[in-house]
């Protein structure tokens, strides 16, 4: 039996990088899979239709992660078309890094609200029908640089480590329920977003990691599947780091 078969899942900005090799990894372990991302655009077409040749049930949403409003609009769609939510993997993120003497209010605001408000108004929206089940799996992607800071990142360190401290206040809040919440703290992981780095800062970087290379998609992917799984039955309110042991 596939590990995730039977199961539904969530996956936020799955479109690309890290969230589709989520979405593809749950895909060929048996579960449905619904995802969202900004724009109904031809990666999120191209995504549905990968995903559909695994045998599952897959659909993408156009939402807006950051908006409270169109994140319930869109879960509540999601639960009327799949009938359940077992996992839910908050995902969406951007970046915006800059020294804070150069950082402006609207690089602040949009960081934090893309990456940690986003987390904030999907949990609250899916916690509904997990509680009912009595079940259900949270994700939530934090990064290395919010446990450990990270010069020019100061936006999108507070975020992630704002992810962390969420996660482990809704692993004791819905523990009672059977819902567990853990997150996953990527390092160095070679994605579009990683890819605009200029080559002697990937050098440098790489060459600080233990294990002398960049991670991939895939390698996180496969600790969002453990922690999906019931493989994972007893796991909540922990802060996996995926990083070559960059982080120690």
């Amino acid at each position: 039996m596939k590990l995730l078969e039977g199961k539904t899942a969530i996956i936020t900005g799955a479109s690309r990088g890290i969230g589709k090799a989520i979405a593809v990894k749950y895909a060929q372990e048996g579960c449905d899979v619904a995802f969202t991302d900004l724009f109904e655009d031809d990666n999120m077409k191209a995504t549905e239709e990968e995903l559909k040749t695994y045998g599952v049930k897959a659909k993408g949403f156009a939402s807006d992660a950051s908006n409270f409003e169109d994140t319930d609009r869109v879960v509540n769609e999601i639960v009327k078309e799949f009938g359940r939510i077992d996992v839910l993997v908050n995902n969406a993120g951007i970046t915006k890094d800059t020294l804070l003497m150069r950082m402006t209010e609207d690089q602040w605001d949009a960081v934090i609200n893309v990456n940690l408000k986003s987390v904030f108004n999907f949990t609250k929206a899916a916690q509904r029908t997990m509680l009912k089940q009595r079940s259900g799996s949270i994700i939530n992607l934090s990064s290395v640089v919010g446990v450990s800071g990270n010069a020019g990142q100061s936006n999108y360190s507070a975020s992630k480590a704002g992810i962390i401290g969420f996660t482990k206040s809704i692993a004791r809040e819905l523990g009672s329920r059977g819902v567990r919440s853990n997150a996953i703290a990527p390092g160095f992981i070679i994605t579009e977003m990683t890819g605009k780095i200029p080559e002697d800062a990937r050098k440098a970087w790489e060459a600080s990691i233990p294990l002398k290379r960049g991670g991939t998609p895939e390698e996180v992917a496969g600790v969002a599947t453990f922690l999906a799984s019931d493989l994972s039955s007893y796991v909540s309110g922990q802060v996996i780091t995926v990083c070559g042991a960059m982080n120690t």
